[in-house]
C-alpha cells in the first residue's frame, strides 16, 4: 500500500539522484575556512557513519523502456523517519541560481537537466523524437509568473541556472514558441511545440508534493523511451522517486557535480560502503550539544563536517564567491538603470532611488544651534529666548506659552535618523528586485528569500566588521547550520510551509548569523534563531499575480530588519529562553500542514485575489 506519511517525509527529507546505471554516489554537505581548521586531535570524537545510496544498477537492453519509468516510494523509507541527521552541504544551501524563483525556476531548470543529461549518457538522447513536459500543482498555478516554462525549456536544452545568460532566455524561447522546435541538450533537435508538449496541469497535483513535473520521450515510431517524475522542494533542489532512501542519508542534488562530484570521488566511493560525517546532529539541541563537546563554535561545526568533501582553500573560495555573487546582486540591484520590472503588475524598482537618497549623507546643510542666533520658530511662538525663559514666571509669560504650543505649525515629513534600517532595507530590496527580473542572485535558502541574508551580511561588513573575511565564512557558516535544521525538520519550501518556510527561515538564519559575527555564545545564537522565526509564524505565501514582487520584495527588507532586531534581543540575554528553536521549528512544520494550500504559492487566496489588476 502506498504510504503518504512516508512520501511525505521522502519529499521533505530525502534526497535522490535519477538512476543512471551506475550506483549512485552519496555526498554529505561541506562548508569550511581555513582559520578555522583544528588539530587532529580535536576532530577524534565519534563519527557516524552513513550507509552510501545504492541505486539499481538498469541493464542496457531494458533501459530504453523501463529503467525511468516512475515508481512509487517504498515504504521503507517510514523505518527512516528519526535516523536522518540534519547535515547537507552549505553550498547546496548557498548556491547561485537565477530568478525569481527557487522552487519554481531554478528547481524546474535543473529537473530537465537531469533528465536529458540521463538520456545522454545512457547513449539514447538521439532516438528521442518527441518530447513532453507536464507540470502539476503550484509549480503550474504560479508557473507562468516564476518563469517555470521558460526555465523548463532551458533546462532541456542543457543549460543549468549556475551559469545560463539569463539576457538570451527570452529569446530563445522565442525562437521555439516561433520554429516549433528544441534542441535538447543543446546538441539533438527535435519538433517540440511550447504550447503543445509543454503542459500546466493546474489543477492537478501529484500526491507526493506539489511541485511536480513529469518528463516523457517518445521514439519515432510513438513508443515511450523514458519518463521520470521530480520534485523541486524548496531552495532549488530537486529529488525523484527512482532511487530509494537509506538510513541516515541526506542527498539533495542541484547540479551535475553535486550528484557525481569529482571523478577521484566517484572512484573512491565505489569502493566504499560507507560515507563518514564528521560532527552529524539532528536537530538544534543535538547541535549544542556538540558544540558544547568539542568547545567548538557552530561555524566550526559545519567547517569541520565540510572538510569531508573539500580541501579549506576550496570551501573559502567557494563561499567567497557566493558573497561575491551576493554583493553584486545588491549593487545590481542599487544601480540599474531598469525603472520597472517585468510582468502585469508594472511595478516600479525602488532600490535606486532608495540608495541615491542615503548618499546624501548625513548631516544637514543649514548650521544647528549655533550660540546668540536665535531661531525664527523661538521668535514667533515666544520659545527658545532667554527673556522668555525668565519671564516663564508670570502667568502672561505662560499664557503666552501656552498659546504658542497651541499654534505650532504643522512639521513638514522628516527623514528618520536611523539609517541602519534604511541600509538594510535597500540592500534587501535591490537583490530581491534583481530577482524579480530574472537576475542572477543566491539562494539564501530560496529565491523568493534571497535579500535577507545578503542585507545583513552586508550592513555588518561595511558598518560593524573589522575582520571582513572571517565574518563572511562565519557568517555563513553560522546560518547555513540553522538552514539544515529547517531543512530537516520542516522545509523550506512556500508551496509546503507558506512564506514561513522562506523569509522566515531566511530571518531565522540572519539573525543567528548576526548573533555570531557580534560574539554570541552558541546558547544566544540558538535564542536569535528561534526569535526570528517565532514572529514569522503563520506567514503566507500569496503573491500577486504569481510574480515573486508583490509583497516579497518589501518582505524581504522586514526580514533583514526583523533578523537584527532578533540578534540584538538574544544578545542582550544570557542565552535562557522559554521557546527553544526545536520547538519553534516543529510548530512551523504544524503550521505549514494546517495551512490551505490557497495560502501556500497558488496565488489563489491573500493579496493575490484581493489586489486588484487594473
Amino acid at each position: 500500500m502506498y504510504n503518504s506519511r512516508a512520501a511525505a517525509r521522502y519529499v521533505r527529507r530525502a534526497a535522490s539522484v535519477p538512476v543512471t546505471g551506475t550506483a549512485a554516489l552519496t555526498r554529505p554537505v561541506v562548508s569550511t575556512f581555513a582559520f578555522m581548521r583544528l588539530p587532529q586531535e580535536r576532530r577524534k570524537t565519534a563519527r557516524v557513519q552513513v550507509p552510501l545510496l545504492a541505486a539499481a544498477r538498469s541493464d542496457a537492453n531494458v533501459y530504453s523502456k523501463m529503467s525511468l519509468l516512475h515508481r512509487r516510494i517504498s515504504t521503507e523509507c517510514s523505518q527512516t523517519s528519526e535516523t536522518h541527521h540534519a547535515v547537507v552541504s552549505t553550498f547546496d544551501l548557498f548556491s547561485i541560481g537565477i530568478g525569481p524563483s527557487s522552487s519554481h525556476t531554478v528547481g524546474p531548470m535543473r529537473a530537465a537537466k537531469i533528465f536529458i543529461s540521463d538520456l545522454e549518457r545512457h547513449g539514447v538522447l538521439h532516438q528521442v523524437a518527441k518530447l513532453r513536459a507536464d507540470v502539476y500543482g503550484s509549480l503550474a498555478l504560479t508557473g507562468v509568473g516564476h518563469g517555470t516554462p521558460n526555465a523548463v525549456l532551458m533546462g532541456l536544452e542543457g543549460e543549468s541556472p549556475e551559469s545560463v545568460d539569463t539576457s538570451t532566455i527570452l529569446s530563445r524561447v522565442a525562437d521555439m514558441n516561433t520554429t516549433k522546435r528544441i534542441t535538447l541538450n543543446g546538441q539533438h533537435s527535435i519538433a517540440f511545440d511550447p504550447m503543445r508538449d509543454l503542459v500546466l496541469h493546474h489543477f492537478d497535483s501529484l500526491p507526493q508534493h506539489p511541485n511536480g513535473m513529469r518528463f516523457t520521450a517518445f521514439t519515432a515510431s510513438g513508443d515511450m523511451l523514458a519518463t521520470n517524475e521530480f520534485f523541486s522542494i524548496g531552495g532549488g533542489f530537486v529529488v525523484n522517486e527512482q532511487t530509494q532512501l537509506a538510513h541516515g542519508e541526506n542527498l539533495y542534488y542541484k547540479s551535475d557535480l553535486a550528484r557525481f562530484g569529482t571523478e577521484q570521488v566517484a572512484n573512491t566511493r565505489k569502493k566504499q560502503d560507507v560515507v563518514v560525517t564528521a560532527l552529524p546532529f539532528t536537530n538544534a539541541e543535538q547541535l549544542l550539544q556538540v558544540c558544547r563537546r568539542e568547545k567548538m563554535s557552530i561555524a566550526q561545526v559545519v567547517y569541520e563536517n565540510e572538510l569531508r568533501w573539500r580541501t579549506p582553500d576550496e570551501i573559502q573560495t567557494q563561499t567567497f564567491a557566493i558573497w561575491q555573487c551576493m554583493d553584486s546582486s545588491i549593487r545590481n540591484g542599487c544601480l540599474t538603470e531598469e525603472t520597472m520590472l517585468p510582468g502585469n503588475l508594472r511595478a516600479r524598482r525602488r532600490a535606486p532611488g532608495l540608495y541615491r537618497k542615503l548618499l546624501r549623507g548625513l548631516y544637514n546643510a543649514t548650521p544647528v544651534g549655533k550660540q546668540g542666533i536665535e531661531s525664527s520658530w523661538a521668535r514667533e511662538y515666544g520659545h527658545g529666548d532667554a527673556p522668555a525663559r525668565n519671564a516663564a514666571v508670570s502667568g502672561s509669560a505662560a499664557g503666552r506659552s501656552a498659546r504658542g504650543l497651541a499654534m505650532m505649525p504643522r512639521r513638514q515629513p522628516k527623514r528618520m535618523l536611523l539609517p541602519a534600517l534604511d541600509y538594510l532595507s535597500v540592500y534587501a530590496i535591490a537583490v530581491n528586485e534583481e530577482n524579480a527580473a530574472g537576475g542572477r542572485v543566491v539562494t539564501a535558502p530560496t529565491n523568493g528569500a534571497a535579500g535577507v541574508i545578503p542585507a545583513v551580511l552586508k550592513y555588518y561588513l561595511e558598518f560593524i566588521s573589522e575582520n571582513p573575511e572571517q565574518d563572511i565564512l562565519e557568517f555563513i557558516f553560522t546560518a547555513a547550520a540553522i538552514g539544515m535544521l529547517y531543512k530537516r525538520g520542516a522545509s523550506i519550501s512556500a508551496a509546503e510551509m507558506g512564506c514561513q518556510g522562506e523569509v522566515g527561515v531566511a530571518c531565522s538564519m540572519s539573525a543567528a548569523g548576526f548573533a555570531a559575527v557580534m560574539g554570541g555564545t552558541v546558547e544566544q545564537i540558538e535564542n536569535a534563531a528561534e526569535i526570528g522565526m517565532e514572529h514569522n509564524l503563520g506567514l503566507t505565501c500569496d503573491p500577486v499575480d504569481g510574480l515573486v514582487q508583490i509583497p516579497c520584495i518589501e518582505r524581504n527588507a522586514l526580514g533583514a530588519v526583523k533578523a537584527v532586531t532578533a540578534a540584538q534581543l538574544a544578545l542582550n540575554e544570557d542565552g535562557t529562553h522559554r521557546v527553544s528553536l526545536d520547538q519553534v521549528i516543529e510548530t512551523m512544520r504544524q503550521t505549514g500542514q494546517d495551512m490551505q494550500s490557497k495560502y501556500k504559492e497558488t496565488s489563489q487566496g491573500g493579496l493575490a485575489v484581493n489586489v486588484p489588476m487594473c
